[in-house]
């Protein structure tokens, strides 16, 4: 966790243990030199591999998957630079997630959908691409999904959790003090007034259109399709019966239709 931590905030890591050997204690900066050196993905016969997977965040300061997460900031800087690669043909985009974060997911995905056409761009389903994860999947030319896979689940969700009644109960008395009538809304310390939760309803509705029509323009289906599906999960062969994903295909058997593109 400290880890995972760490390398979010961009603190290198440094070794905590004194080894008994010659000048073997202190500073490791390994790590360091080879994130420098990684530039985010695997080159497979000219086809870039980059992976999404786990719990998706907007900024991991990591190029790879770590610690059960992956990072926008880090999927961003990895398919740009396999755009850039002289040695790369084309994108594989590696997912297997449940989706995760709202903020940065909408930029990275109008990223790689406007890059479409400069390589061939597949993502590749290695089980399943839900939420975010789907949101970035659609974004690709082609989505492989394996029979045992889902994709779907387009919409977005958060939480209030009241805790006045376990405050009084426990004898407490919480005073929150404020410049702005509205910077207490949704504090787990009061109840949730029918304005902040009108406010908070607004900015989730807002997100799902944005979610529904990105989807839409990706997939090349109405908003009005990918609407209804209500943020249901899918399982491959119903995925792709609503145009959610391509093909259900195993992941070897999709890697080696995208290499055949590259003439591999």
């Amino acid at each position: 966790i400290m880890a995972a931590v760490m390398d979010r905030f961009g603190i290198s890591r440094i070794e905590a243990s004194l080894a008994m050997e010659d000048d073997c204690y202190g500073y490791d900066d390994d790590r360091g030199r080879e994130t420098r050196r990684d530039p985010g993905y695997d080159n497979v016969a000219g086809v870039a591999v980059i992976p999404v997977c786990g719990t998706l965040v907007q900024k991991l300061g990591s190029l790879r998957p770590y610690s059960g997460m992956t990072g926008y900031d880090g999927i961003r800087q990895a398919f740009l630079s396999a755009l850039a690669d002289p040695d790369i043909e084309a994108i594989c985009l590696d997912i297997d997630s449940p989706g995760g974060e709202v903020a940065g997911c909408f930029d990275l995905v109008d990223e790689i959908y406007n890059a479409r056409g400069i390589k061939p761009i597949h993502a590749i389903l290695t089980e399943s691409a839900y939420s975010a994860a789907y949101a970035i999947a659609s974004a690709a030319d082609r989505i492989s999904v394996p029979r045992t896979g889902g994709v779907g689940s387009v919409g977005v969700i958060t939480m209030h959790l009241d805790w006045t009644q376990r405050i009084k109960d426990d004898g407490l008395k919480v005073t929150i003090i404020t410049f702005g009538s509205s910077k207490a809304e949704g504090s787990p310390y009061r109840e949730l007034s029918e304005e902040a939760l009108a406010a908070i309803q607004q900015d989730i509705t807002t997100m799902g259109e944005l979610f529904v029509n990105t989807v839409a323009r990706n997939r090349g289906i109405s908003a009005k399709v990918v609407k209804s599906t209500q943020a249901a999960c899918f399982m491959a062969a119903d995925g792709v019966e609503l145009g959610l994903a391509d093909e259900v295909c195993t992941p070897d058997a999709a890697f080696r239709h995208l290499l055949s593109l590259t003439g591999a």
